[in-house]
């Protein structure tokens, strides 16, 4: 019987010639991540295992993007608590602030993350991986400290779903954010869980990397336990250039088995908006249009690319953001950040009356750089909009790509970026 592309990177690491969705292994890693909130909890369990030594500090990365720069003492210790780690451990993966970026953007982009690897992290969106045909999976602190000390760790086969988009007649402004917002909306956030989301179709193939890694990124907002996409022409075009090791391409088999089969076609995908307080309630944005906000921001592992930031200043150029709303701008990583400023889209950023941070995870998670009042409203093309996740737990927090967050930041109301483009 023939096996996913999940299902065959998972043997391979197991040193098994099959396995079967149920099955329980144990597989070997080829990395293992934390970052400044995660982290620090998981340098103390690692401190209770019989090693003192982690299994490979070239198969380690710790990223504090989270807090960094840091807001307060608090953040300042478990920044510190990361550095002394890092430098006791010789870990070859670790950025200090000035080169730091948002983990789930810097590690591709600097040939960390490859494809057929196993990756676990302990952050839920280290499935956005997948994007580049790698299993990657969040854990607990308890688990990547096991990983740290054994290299290796132990996983239930997930089943596979196979979501096939058809066509490549994109509507106007729809990228990976639509797709995946739009499939979380059919399936709902518990419609994957504990499964492999296998994206495929031409409408995957035309996507770009940015747009791919937006889509994986989000499995996770359906209950899955990865996101994958098997690396074609594009993936290995992106990856060639940076990859700092060998590494392998699956693919998953024609008979392969799958516990269900979605087909959508693109041409149907609209514009879509996540009302609160959930990505499941993921409607067109036609359906949200006149909803007054507060906030806007565009940035995050989610949307915080260089496509992304193309696409914001594309609407944002020449035009001024709304005197009611504050928009917050993160370039994902700090060479992001430098390209977008060779192409001017910072000028038309803060030309607009955008506020541009350095790359951090920052108001995603209610940490800081944009935290809610009571009573108040952001589109965010972050990942998630449950209750008081961007601040006070009476705010809103509704999802949208880059394209409707600009053009909402500017009318001041959520619009379809026709509105203003």
């Amino acid at each position: 019987m023939g096996m996913t592309i999940t299902e065959k990177i998972l043997a391979d690491h197991a040193g098994l010639t099959e396995v079967v969705p149920g099955q329980l292994i144990t597989g070997k890693l080829d990395l293992a991540l934390a970052n400044d909130i995660t982290g620090p909890v998981a340098i103390q369990e690692f401190a209770k295992f019989e090693t003192d030594k982690v299994w490979d500090p070239a198969k380690v990365a710790l990223v504090p993007d989270h807090f960094t720069p840091n807001k307060d003492i608090a953040s300042a210790e478990l920044s510190k608590s990361l550095r002394v780690f890092a430098k006791n451990q010789k870990i070859v993966h670790y950025w200090e602030q000035g080169r730091v970026g948002i983990e789930h953007c810097l590690l591709p982009e600097q040939g960390v993350t490859l494809p057929g690897d196993v990756i676990i992290g302990a952050d839920s969106h280290t499935c956005t991986y997948g994007a580049l045909g790698a299993f990657a999976t969040g854990v607990g602190s308890t688990d990547l400290a096991a990983g740290l000390a054994t290299g290796e760790a132990w996983f239930r086969v997930p089943e596979s779903i196979k979501f096939i988009f058809k066509g490549q007649n994109f509507q106007p402004w729809v990228g990976g954010k639509d797709l995946i917002l739009y499939t979380i909306g059919k399936i709902g956030v518990d419609g994957a869980r504990y499964k492999a989301m296998e994206f495929s179709g031409e409408g995957i193939a035309a996507l770009s990397m940015d747009n791919r890694f937006t889509i994986c990124n989000m499995a996770i907002e359906a209950g899955a336990k990865n996101g994958i996409i098997v690396a074609d022409e594009k993936t290995l075009a992106y990856v060639k250039e940076r990859a700092q090791r060998p590494f392998k391409v699956y693919e998953s088999d024609p008979d392969a088995q799958y516990s269900e089969v979605f087909e959508f076609n693109v041409a149907d995908i609209p514009l879509q908006v996540a009302f609160p307080h959930l990505p499941e309630n993921s409607k067109a944005v036609e359906e949200a249009r006149g909803i007054k906000i507060d906030q806007v921001v565009i940035g995050s592992c989610t949307n915080g690319r260089l496509e992304d930031l193309r696409i914001a200043a594309e609407i944002l150029r020449g035009k001024s953001v709304h005197p009611d709303v504050r928009l917050i701008v993160i370039p994902g990583t700090q060479n992001i950040y430098k390209q977008a400023m060779k192409e001017g889209l910072i000028d038309i950023f803060i030309d607009a009356g955008a506020v541009v941070s350095t790359p951090t995870c920052g108001p995603c998670l209610g940490g800081y750089m944009g935290i809610l009042a009571k009573g108040e409203r952001a589109l965010s093309t972050t990942n998630r909009n449950f209750v008081g996740r961007m601040g006070h737990p009476e705010s809103e927090v509704y999802l949208s790509g880059p394209a409707v967050a600009a053009a909402s930041a500017v009318k001041g109301e959520i619009v379809h970026p026709q509105e203003v483009a």
